[in-house]
């Protein structure tokens, strides 16, 4: 879950053996090993934990809560990509890490490594945005400034609750939600409910973006033809934008080398191509002499490309080779 800054304490359970054991336990029994969500894991828990070798390099988290007043005005993306990585103690930290454990594996495994790393990193955004745009709306129409716009809060619940709506989009069983019979597909919703009830600290706003993030995901891959990953979309629609020029000169090139074939120009006219049958020269149909040596077509001489060779009544052999060559150079000179 996302904690809101009047809910942070820092109690120190002694929970991370568990999730360390949970871990080692789920990732033994699996014959392939979901690198993507292994890598999550470790990354929020390392930037919990800050040990020394990565603690000069990272943020503390007073410099990356989530506040959608301070985005805005400093256009603050540190904020804005970086608070879902923080948490603010342990329980809060291992109820995360133990959800995204069991969704990510399920996800991964069925969609693949890159689809999966894809669809986080997409759903961060989406979940982070949209949270923005609500707190923003709200300030406007609502004067909701101190409940939602200027809130504090960090964690990586709302790309959680976006996982668990794409990933139980198409599950027509129930599930139960803290003891509670719900239907699969709108347990993120319920879960939402509950949650706020027994943890008023948590951010609201920040499960609901989570949640509405994953639906608008499910609407735009479902709007695509292919259903292929919003970003995978994008991606592919820059690269065509890019490389348009260059197909259309190649189709040029293409459409310019139809028009040209064999040895003579390719007339297409109602009478295709005839071939004389002295020189071999392909000529127009339209033409009833022989473009280089002369001969004429009505003698019976050529054939037709398109039709196959048409009966002769004479042959090359008819005419002398001397006289042949003097009506060549007369044709070239």
């Amino acid at each position: 879950m996302a904690y809101s800054v009047e809910g942070r304490r820092r109690a120190n359970g002694g929970m991370l053996p568990l999730l360390a054991l949970s871990t080692v336990a789920e990732y033994y029994r699996l014959p392939w090993k979901p690198p993507v969500t292994a890598s999550l894991l470790a990354a929020n828990t390392l930037i919990y934990l800050r040990p020394a070798f990565i603690d000069p390099v990272i943020p503390h988290i007073n410099e990356v809560w989530f506040n959608p007043n301070l985005i805005l005005k400093h256009k603050d993306l540190k904020r804005f990509f970086l608070s879902p990585f923080y948490h603010v103690d342990e329980p809060h930290l291992v109820y995360n890490m133990m959800s995204l454990l069991w969704q990510g594996i399920k996800l991964e495994t069925s969609m693949g490594s890159s689809e999966f790393a894809s669809m986080v990193f997409t759903l961060l955004g989406m979940s982070q945005g949209v949270t923005l745009l609500l707190a923003k709306s709200l300030h406007v129409f609502f004067d909701y400034e101190r409940a939602f716009y200027s809130e504090y809060s960090v964690g990586f619940s709302g790309v959680i609750f976006a996982l668990k709506v794409v990933l139980n989009s198409q599950d027509e069983d129930y599930t139960s939600v803290y003891g509670i019979l719900v239907p699969t597909k709108y347990a993120a919703w319920a879960e939402l409910v509950l949650v706020q009830m027994f943890m008023p600290s948590a951010s609201f706003l920040g499960h609901l973006g989570g949640i509405l993030a994953g639906i608008l995901y499910l609407k735009i891959k479902r709007s695509s033809h292919s259903g292929s990953d919003p970003v995978t979309m994008v991606v592919r629609g820059v690269t065509r934008a890019l490389t348009w020029p260059l197909r259309f000169m190649s189709g040029l090139v293409r459409f310019r080398r139809r028009r040209i074939s064999g040895r003579g120009r390719v007339g297409r006219g109602q009478n295709g191509i005839w071939r004389c049958h002295s020189c071999t020269y392909d000529n127009s149909g339209w033409q009833s002499v022989c473009e280089m040596c002369g001969l004429g077509r009505g003698r019976g001489n050529g054939w037709s490309v398109n039709q196959g060779q048409t009966p002769s009544s004479s042959s090359s052999s008819d005419i002398p080779l001397d006289e042949l060559r003097r009506l060549r150079v007369e044709r070239f000179s």
